[in-house]
């Protein structure tokens, strides 16, 4: 993978204005099935602004590694489908909540992004390319990884990210293959393991899964450590609120990223 980090070309950060009806804005989350984390967590991100809620659309997603089966339950097939019932309920954008492309390849979710627009005609963005767009817009070279997966996955992250320049440190992952279960990482391990990769000085701190209890740590340990920490729950919430026409800094108490005014 030798692509700069970018957003997707054809997403601009705003939708057309006769897609928002006055004091209504709909986003749009695709959501592992398995995930019991990220629509609890997306729902109170967004609890503060009136008007905005968040729907979700569920696509058969189990266990992570680099398998054959666990490969293919990123087939933009079903996750189309996905999106085109999220279309259903005139959401205002669609972001896939998933950090996939982070081992696939960030092109594979540039690709989904076409796609969805395409079949739907709504703006679309995911975890990773919204993180993606942070880490080259603060000049993050050193990027301290937190993860639940096992070797080979993290490995493939470290791989794309070193394409892009871009270092990762930090202690390995957790080891955990079965996705629902990433969700029961007590929050105490998962702050261990944020000050373990902040020990490290990296530039930004990245939680690489949509299904790990940390978006509410994330503002206390920024203070702590003095280092931007960023979830991938956050980032899709923050790249839809701009596609949407929201202003992110409107969201409090998540961390910096909300308001970073890109």
């Amino acid at each position: 993978m030798t692509d700069p980090i970018r957003p997707p070309p054809t997403q601009p950060d705003r939708v057309q204005p006769d897609r928002i009806q006055p004091g209504r804005v709909r986003l749009g989350m695709l959501t592992p099935s398995s995930n019991t984390t990220l629509e609890p967590v997306t729902a109170a991100m967004v609890s503060g602004l009136p008007g905005v809620t968040a729907h979700f659309g569920r696509f058969r997603v189990t266990e992570i590694a680099l398998t054959g089966d666990a490969l293919a339950q990123f087939d933009d097939t079903a996750i189309l489908a996905a999106a085109e019932m999220l279309a259903h309920a005139k959401v205002h954008t669609i972001a896939w909540n998933g950090t996939s492309a982070g081992w696939l390849g960030f092109a594979t979710d540039e690709r989904l992004c076409r796609r969805i627009a395409a079949a739907t005609g709504i703006k679309a963005a995911t975890s990773m390319l919204a993180l993606n767009e942070v880490l080259a817009a603060t000049g993050v070279k050193r990027f301290g990884l937190v993860t639940p997966y096992i070797a080979p996955v993290q490995q493939r992250i470290i791989a794309n990210y070193a394409a892009l320049g871009i270092a990762c440190v930090g202690e390995p992952g957790l080891g955990i293959q079965d996705n629902y279960a990433f969700a029961e990482v007590p929050p105490d391990r998962l702050a261990s393991m944020i000050r373990s990769a902040a020990a490290e000085k990296p530039d930004a701190i990245g939680v690489i899964c949509t299904n790990l209890p940390s978006a509410g740590l994330v503002e206390a340990l920024e203070r702590e450590t003095g280092i931007p920490v960023y979830d991938t729950i956050a980032t899709a919430v923050w790249k839809s609120l701009r596609l949407a026409g929201v202003d992110p800094s409107r969201v409090k108490g998540w961390g910096r990223l909300f308001g970073l005014g890109l």
